[in-house]
């Protein structure tokens, strides 16, 4: 989807589609009032009469309307006014996306972004639109052998507002220098674009199938990725890992007849000499559960143990795509974690790349033997933080169910910072404790840890477990098993935590 922006009031907006938002008390916000105003009454009739439900994300499709240039009008509750904030608005967005993505309209003019939003500037308010609007129009049927030829839903979007904004046109026929104002809410708009487009990056490799996705084919992303915006990408193959010592990850992938893959992306936008942010995303493209064997009962749902990997592919699009002043480095350890006559067996013991032992209690507890090694290695960048992505333990999504992610850290300032992002960016995570006391349960007779701590607290005693890697730096831990995916009707990839990845980014590129 196209976005440019406009000023100037939607009542005279001649398109497939113009959105208009609407309080459940009744009162129009500007753009609303001048189109009411406009079709004499007519939208205030329809709210008096309850045509629009209360409910923040309840919409209205009028056609023809009078007074109205547009061939169709949206109307999409926010709710009630004393209660509108973030999440209303996000949800007002989410279902205008959903109507655009199933339109006839080929174009539509959105004007939500004049609503007030206490703490929230103009910009911040039209990157969540561009984003969500843009998300909203994800389909995946690339594997589907008969596709709908009746294309739907809108093209191009104009993200109507009213505040006077020097300088805002269309970008393509813009010859002039922008105003600064301008340049900051075209750039917004353009980072939105950039994360939608991230996630659907993401979204595309954790739907594929584990016969597709394999560790080869995240390897052969990662290098195309490179290619198209011009960072360095290195795949290290089994015999590298052999001589690194990372008989941890190599562990995992002993079952497998995949080859793994060890994934180095250097994305070098910051200056030559500034510490790299470093993220490792967790790659098991599918996760049997090895000798320690999964349920049979959704066990398909297991290709999606690789989407701390996508999370870090489509972080990298996007930031690629925003030009971002940073140095970052993705760390993509990938394998698959199958049962065979190779397989590690539950009470082997394997030698990390740090050196420290680890007795295999559960060969299901393998997205921490893979992400320990890729922690080690991350020391040799000497990072300014670094930030692992997983889908690691059925205990967070008992926690935080599908709301929130995990987080844990060793430092209460990245920890704060992350979570600020998560709010900011409607990718929210809740911060669980890291105590002294949890590494009592990894305890292991025969070697340095086992590698599960028992019945209780799993995500807390796998982050402990990750945190006796993460010594040297700064660290910190987002356990996405809740958030990566959806189950039931609606199953398939979230494209989650791209949003709060790339705001942390983003923050931190500004504040270089």
């Amino acid at each position: 989807m196209e976005f440019t922006i406009k000023t100037g009031s939607p009542a005279k907006s001649r398109t497939g589609i113009l959105v208009l938002g609407a309080f459940a008390d009744g009162v129009l916000p500007a753009p609303t009032a001048a189109v009411d105003a406009a079709a004499e009454g007519r939208i205030s009739q329809l709210l008096k009469r309850g045509d629009l439900d209360d409910k923040a994300g309840s919409t209205l499709l009028l056609s023809g309307l009078d007074g109205s240039h547009a061939e169709r009008v949206l109307l999409v509750s926010l709710g009630k006014q004393d209660e509108f904030g973030d999440k209303a608005y996000r949800d007002a967005l989410a279902a205008t996306a959903k109507v655009l993505a199933a339109t006839a309209a080929k174009d539509a003019v959105v004007a939500l972004a004049d609503v007030a939003l206490a703490q929230r500037a103009l910009a911040w308010r039209l990157q969540q639109a561009s984003r969500i609007l843009a998300d909203g129009a994800y389909r995946f049927d690339a594997l589907k052998s008969t596709k709908d030829k009746k294309e739907r839903g809108v093209k191009k979007a104009v993200l109507m507002i009213e505040a006077e904004v020097d300088a805002i046109t269309d970008a393509k026929s813009d010859t002039k220098a922008k105003s600064k104002p301008a340049a900051e809410l075209d750039s917004a708009v353009r980072q939105g674009q950039a994360i939608a487009t991230g996630m659907a990056l993401a979204k595309d490799l954790g739907n594929l199938p584990g016969n597709m996705c394999t560790p080869a084919h995240l390897a052969e992303t990662a290098v195309a990725l490179g290619k198209e915006h011009k960072f360095e990408v290195e795949v290290l193959e089994r015999a590298d890992m052999e001589k690194l010592g990372m008989g941890s990850f190599l562990s995992v992938a002993r079952g497998s007849h995949q080859p793994p893959k060890f994934i180095v992306m250097s994305y070098k936008g910051g200056k030559a000499k500034a510490k790299p942010i470093v993220l490792v995303g967790k790659g098991i493209t599918f996760d049997t559960g090895g000798i320690s064997l999964k349920p049979a009962a959704e066990m398909d749902e297991m290709k999606y143990d690789m989407c701390g990997a996508a999370s870090v592919l489509g972080t990298f699009k996007a930031i690629a795509q925003m030009g971002l002043a940073l140095n970052v480095v993705g760390l993509i350890p990938s394998t698959e974690n199958m049962p065979g006559g190779g397989a590690t067996k539950p009470g082997d013991v394997v030698t990390s790349m740090s050196g420290q032992t680890i007795e295999v209690l559960n060969t299901d507890a393998e997205g921490r033997l893979i992400l320990c090694d890729a922690l080690t290695y991350a020391e040799r960048f000497k990072p300014e933080c670094v930030i692992d992505i997983a889908t690691l333990t059925g205990a967070c999504l008992v926690a935080l169910g599908k709301v929130a992610s995990g987080l844990l850290a060793n430092d209460d300032e990245l920890a704060a910072e992350i979570l600020q992002r998560g709010t900011e960016s409607g990718d929210r995570a809740w911060q669980l404790p890291l105590w002294d006391e949890y590494q009592e349960l990894l305890k292991s007779n025969f070697a340095d840890m086992g590698n599960i701590g028992g019945r209780f607290a799993g995500t807390i005693t796998a982050a402990c477990f990750l945190s006796l890697f993460t010594k040297a730096y700064k660290w910190a831990h987002l356990d996405i098993a809740g958030t990566a995916w959806v189950s039931g009707e609606a199953k398939g990839a979230t494209g989650r935590p791209v949003p709060l990845l790339a705001a942390f980014l983003i923050a931190r590129a500004q504040a270089h």
